[in-house]
């Protein structure tokens, strides 16, 4: 059975050595995340940044170079902004990085399903990073198919 008067006893006390500034709880989104960024398998061509410190691991970013394909020696940054009910509701991602690029838009948003309506809450960070690193290797080799194939262009379609 759990003793409610030993935990408020031992909340009293981290409150004390935290020299009497009351602790701040976590949400459970925050918890989330924290979970997430700490089993985070990153390739060797990502890395991940807290512009505002490892305490708000609510912002943060990340940055992608891919090593092969179209956008290969490219550094593409996107910003994750997550609200305190992931992950109930998909983190906002943005490109901060200037990009042509068809599942990119002028002012950097992604489209990406899993981001939207493919959202689910057992997805994870982990799972983002995959979608958006897939995109720079995917559409690096479409672009490269249409070229291997000219008769997939409308002007030399074969009738």
């Amino acid at each position: 059975m759990i003793k409610l008067f030993s935990v408020k006893q031992k909340q009293k006390e981290d409150a004390q050595n935290n020299n009497g500034r009351p602790i701040k709880k976590q949400s459970a989104g925050e918890l989330r995340v924290q979970k997430d960024i700490s089993e985070l398998n990153l390739a060797k061509t990502i890395s991940i940044h807290f512009p505002n410190g490892k305490d708000n691991l609510l912002n943060f970013e990340i940055t992608i170079r891919p090593d092969e394909g179209y956008y290969q020696g490219g550094t593409f940054v996107f910003s994750f902004s997550i609200s305190q009910v992931y992950p109930h509701e998909a983190p906002k991602v943005k490109c901060k990085t200037k990009v042509y690029h068809p599942n990119i838009d002028l002012e950097g948003n992604v489209c990406l399903n899993i981001l939207r309506e493919d959202w689910k809450p057992v997805l994870s960070i982990n799972s983002i990073i995959y979608g958006l690193q897939y995109l720079f290797l995917v559409s690096a080799y479409l672009f490269i198919g249409l070229s291997n194939f000219p008769y997939l262009k409308r002007d030399t379609a074969p009738l």
